[in-house]
């Protein structure tokens, strides 16, 4: 574990944040690094993990229905997950978090987020769109649809655990398009635009 002192970027307090940094080895996300700013002037606190290993590019895609609902999905920060049946992307920003959850866990998370912009939605056609979506969710997850889940991951930490997940590398091309979570003044995104059918 390490700590040193630096600037705040909120108050601009000389030396007042104190920042704490430590490594440590998880199954499948390899070495990784915690860090924590806490400034004691104004109290800015930033929290963060890092995966420090950097593996192949990775793409996995998988058919999901009722019946594969409890495949384990590792998903690192640098992660954009897919649905296009039902025109959903998340793409990482630098408050983009990796977690380790099931197939049910990541819809759940897609729910929760469309019930949020559906809150903030002011537009008919926006809020139409987003109960769409609830409802494609919910069909999902009762097995009355079927939906393709893909995972792009440009350092390859991420994985789904499931005989019937197909994994494959990414072009240069592909890898250029993606989104690492690791730019400024972004947040991890929800498109709410679907397919013109």
């Amino acid at each position: 574990m390490s700590k040193m002192l630096a600037d705040c970027p909120l108050c601009n307090s000389h030396q007042s944040v104190e920042v704490t940094t430590k490594t440590e080895k998880i199954p499948y996300f390899g070495e990784i690094m915690e860090s924590t700013m806490l400034c004691s002037e104004c109290g800015f606190k930033h929290a963060d993990t890092i995966c420090i290993d950097q593996k192949e590019p990775v793409k996995y895609t998988l058919s999901v229905g009722k019946e594969n609902l409890n495949s384990r999905v590792v998903k690192s920060q640098s992660t954009t997950i897919t649905i296009p049946e039902i025109g959903l992307k998340v793409e990482p920003g630098p408050q983009s978090q990796g977690y380790v959850s099931n197939v049910e866990g990541v819809l759940n998370r897609f729910e929760k987020a469309v019930k949020t912009a559906l809150s903030w939605a002011e537009e008919d056609p926006v809020k139409m769109n987003a109960a769409q979506i609830l409802e494609d969710l919910e069909e999902v997850k009762n097995g009355a649809k079927k939906v393709t889940m893909i995972m792009e991951d440009p350092f390859g930490h991420s994985v789904i655990v499931d005989e019937a997940a197909v994994k494959s590398g990414l072009s240069e091309e592909e890898i250029k398009k993606l989104k690492t979570g690791f730019t400024t003044f972004e947040n991890e995104e929800l498109e709410l635009d679907r397919d013109s059918e």
